[in-house]
């Protein structure tokens, strides 16, 4: 890519009044809102407004600062349109502002109203994009994509199809980089790239990273959901179970029973391997109907092992 394109008819670097912004990174072609409340930002967009309505805006580096100063801004932003301005009852400002093209900033200046910067654009060599390696990317990309729209249910399907239809390598990464959920310096190094090869390459890795990201919270989900359903299985059954028992008149008579045999379990004296045969058979008693066939065999087998005399010892002669 090469710097100092024209900009608006002029060659060089043009004074631009600069719109910081926090949490948000503009690439070219992004319709976005914006909520404004700080007052130098609200003269550079008066400033704007009363000439060509063109605004540059750029990232924080951190966006906890509530008055940043030149060294908290970066030095790349985005050339944008002011498209619609609304002044709020409480002085705030809604813009809604769409990108243009990509900016080298050269240098800051910070004036008493706002900031300004003599900024250049950054243009594609046209021969970039013919490249095989890039019309390969390209292809690679789209299909990430393709994939991470379907597992990220917070972007609508139709998005990866009107992606698709973008023949602009540069525009497409724009595009893309601009539904990713990215964290902001992520999103900054893609607006940063010169080398168009380079940032496809770059804006894949990140796709194929967040893919994998959703595959295992998919993963997590179905593993939790699983698990839910069957806890809320056991515990309708259980409740079904008790309706049944109530019926029956039978709930007063059952835990007692089962106590009974657990403490007779204990005071058995049973080797360990028979101690747990029998408090398993006794965990399979408490769930069945106390009326069943099944029950009483169970029944019968824990009272058959808590009466074998363990304790006692035969004389080997």
């Amino acid at each position: 890519m090469k710097q100092n394109a024209k900009l608006d008819g002029l060659s060089g670097p043009v004074l631009m009044p600069v719109l910081p912004l926090r949490d948000v990174v503009i690439y070219p072609h992004m319709v976005i809102p914006l909520f404004v409340g700080r007052g130098k930002s609200i003269h550079a967009l008066d400033l704007a407004m009363q000439s060509n309505k063109r605004i540059v805006l750029v990232a924080q580096r951190g966006a906890e600062v509530e008055d940043p100063e030149i060294k908290d801004l970066y030095d790349m932003g985005t050339l944008s349109n002011v498209l619609q301005l609304l002044r709020l009852p409480d002085g705030t400002v809604k813009v809604l502002v769409e990108g243009v093209q990509r900016v080298c900033i050269h240098q800051f200046t910070e004036t008493e109203v706002c900031f300004m910067a003599n900024v250049s654009v950054l243009e594609t060599i046209p021969e970039e994009s013919e490249s095989p390696d890039v019309h390969a990317l390209v292809r690679s990309l789209l299909g990430a994509f393709d994939q991470y729209v379907k597992l990220n249910k917070k972007i609508p399907g139709e998005v990866a199809a009107s992606i698709s239809g973008i023949e602009d390598p540069v525009r497409l990464t724009d595009t893309i980089a601009a539904h990713m959920t990215l964290k902001l310096d992520e999103k900054q190094k893609i607006l940063e790239f010169n080398d168009l090869q380079e940032r496809l390459e770059h804006l894949l890795g990140l796709v194929e990273g967040e893919i994998d990201l959703l595959q295992v919270e998919k993963r997590i989900r179905s593993r939790v959901k699983q698990q839910m359903e069957k806890t809320q299985r056991e515990y309708y059954l259980n409740e079904q179970m008790k309706a049944i028992q109530k019926e029956l008149g039978d709930l007063d008579d059952i835990p007692n029973e089962i106590e009974g045999l657990a403490r007779r379990i204990e005071k058995a004296g049973m080797p360990a391997e028979a101690k747990a045969k029998a408090k398993a058979e006794l965990s399979k008693l408490k769930m069945m109907p106390p009326m069943s066939a099944e029950a009483t065999v169970v029944r019968n087998y824990v009272d058959w092992l808590v009466s074998v005399p363990w304790k006692k010892r035969t004389k080997i002669h």
